[in-house]
């Protein structure tokens, strides 16, 4: 399992917790210091069954500096992937990822049914 996450984040730290307490094993990625490619955005896209909106940080200062929620509407899924390879920043973390899940954000519910 790959957790893709931002130290400073402190719901990244509840499920870098939350998997700890829960002895699941994996491997930890910096969003910021090695952001997601396209090609991996769009493989966990296409995989997630997720609308796309849900990949952004919307609370981020970036999405909010970037005007998004104006312009995302107006963008294709490609445009929308590809700016989001742009930038860890711009995606809502954290993301945990294996060959079955991908999870955006941390529920304790959501990642207790689908990580047990």
């Amino acid at each position: 399992m790959l957790l893709i996450w931002y130290p400073k984040c402190s719901t990244c730290q509840k499920a870098k917790k939350w998997l700890d307490e829960h002895h699941i094993t994996y491997t930890e990625r910096h969003i910021v210091e090695n952001h997601p490619s396209y090609e991996e955005l769009k493989d966990w896209y296409s995989r997630s069954g997720m609308p796309l909106k849900k990949f952004f940080n919307i609370s981020g200062l970036l999405y909010k500096e970037m005007k998004l929620k104006d312009k995302l509407p107006v963008m294709s899924e490609e445009e929308q992937l590809r700016l989001l390879a742009t930038n860890g920043m711009l995606i809502r973390r954290p993301l945990m990822i294996d060959d079955h899940t991908v999870l955006v954000g941390f529920k304790e519910t959501e990642w207790k049914d689908r990580l047990n």
